[in-house]
């Protein structure tokens, strides 16, 4: 009896042990998924953009009258002193280039105002003698008037010449200061012609440019000795230790939520440590300008001024690129998920919970969410487990696994 059912009871057997390994290969198993824990920590949410240095006061040096601008000899990064450090000088310009014809006529010009003088100091001398005549003849008169021989006519004729020979001496005196006038401004158009023949080189008569402000000179902008209008820049000045402030385009929509007083991380200067910072003001005006891949994008100047102006690092000038970190919202105590673990269902944000090796689907109320953690003010709390990164394969009910050791 036992040879008999032996057979079929192994086959039994057999056909018993192959189901349970295909029940075994093709029953479900967890799925391996990243897995995230909720917290409480301190959070930050920050805007993130380039900026440059500038000094907050910077003078531009213009050339004060249209004149010729001697060489510039202040370099950049000199020190200059208010009101005492000359940093250029200016001359009055020079005529225009002249023709032997109009040189000539000048030089005639010379010659007929020493003649006219000659001719007016004549008859200033004319007059002179006529003054002379009638004094004596007054005189005469009046000793004869004294003695009853002249008439009193006679006397007041005396008077009367002598009266118009002094109005005469008076009209050739302003007669030669005419000419001499005249004489000298001849003399001095003619030296200025041949002023502009010879060499030009500094003289008493520059005009020196003194420093606006003390500091250090940013930029020579003429540096070349020529001939300048009244009003061309001619050299930058700046505090850079003490007046130094960080210049940021901010787009228009980031812009918004930027306020006075807020707390900036200036990093990326070249340096170590990030910069302390804090938001001066937001200006209220936007201008239009273009990205390097030709958007059209709305941007705001905002202002950012070092938290510590002594802490300025060595060597951070005028015009230097910087990283900005505008710290827009923070909180010491915020409940945080990663953000990796968020996702749409609908017009609300979810997360995949994981509650006894299974993933439930969860809404969740987000307050704030900086692309590494978000603020969860509903729907989570302190401890709970949620999946990073679910995937299409994460439905409700899934049995899922650690991949990796939980990340906080």
């Amino acid at each position: 009896m036992l040879k008999k059912y032996s057979r079929p009871l192994v086959i039994g057997f057999i056909l018993v042990a192959i189901a349970a390994l295909l029940a075994f290969a093709f029953w479900p198993r967890p799925i391996p998924v990243d897995i995230g824990t909720v917290v409480r920590t301190a959070m930050e949410d920050s805007i993130v953009e380039e900026g440059r240095t500038r000094v907050h006061d910077a003078y531009v040096v213009s050339t004060p009258v249209s004149g010729r601008l001697r060489r510039v000899e202040v370099e950049p990064g000199d020190a200059v002193i208010r009101g005492e450090d000359v940093v250029a000088y200016m001359a009055p310009s020079n005529p225009a280039v002249l023709d032997v014809r109009t040189r000539e006529q000048a030089r005639a010009g010379v010659s007929a105002a020493e003649a006219a003088l000659r001719l007016a100091q004549a008859e200033r001398n004319r007059a002179v003698a006529d003054l002379e005549l009638a004094d004596s003849e007054l005189v005469r008169q009046q000793t004869l008037r004294d003695s009853g021989v002249a008439s009193e006519a006679a006397l007041d004729r005396a008077l009367r010449q002598r009266r118009s020979a002094s109005a005469a001496l008076d009209t050739a005196d302003a007669a030669v200061s005419v000419r001499l006038a005249e004489l000298e401004n001849a003399r001095t158009m003619l030296q200025d012609f041949d002023r502009s023949e010879g060499t030009v080189s500094q003289t008493a008569d520059d005009i020196p440019i003194y420093a606006p402000a003390t500091g250090h000179t940013l930029r020579v902008i003429q540096q070349s000795e020529t001939t300048l209008p009244a009003g061309t820049p001619i050299l930058e000045i700046g505090n850079v230790e003490n007046d130094l402030e960080v210049l940021v385009e901010l787009l228009s929509t980031d812009a918004v939520q930027v306020r006075p007083g807020q707390r900036v991380r200036i990093a990326d200067w070249g340096g170590g440590d990030a910069i302390e910072g804090v938001v001066e003001r937001v200006e209220p005006w936007g201008f239009t300008k273009y990205s390097a891949l030709g958007v059209e994008e709305q941007r705001v100047n905002t202002i950012i001024r070092f938290a510590d102006p002594s802490a300025r690092p060595e060597g951070l000038g005028h015009g230097y690129r910087v990283v900005t970190e505008i710290i827009t919202w923070e909180r010491d105590d915020a409940l945080v998920v990663p953000s990796s673990a968020l996702f749409r269902d609908g017009e609300n944000w979810a997360v995949y919970l994981v509650h006894n090796g299974r993933a439930e689907p969860i809404n969740v109320a987000v307050d704030r969410n900086n692309g590494r953690q978000a603020h969860v003010v509903d729907g989570l709390e302190e401890g709970d487990r949620v999946v990073l990164y679910p995937s299409s394969a994460i439905v409700n009910g899934v049995r899922v696994t650690s991949r990796q050791p939980i990340t906080r």
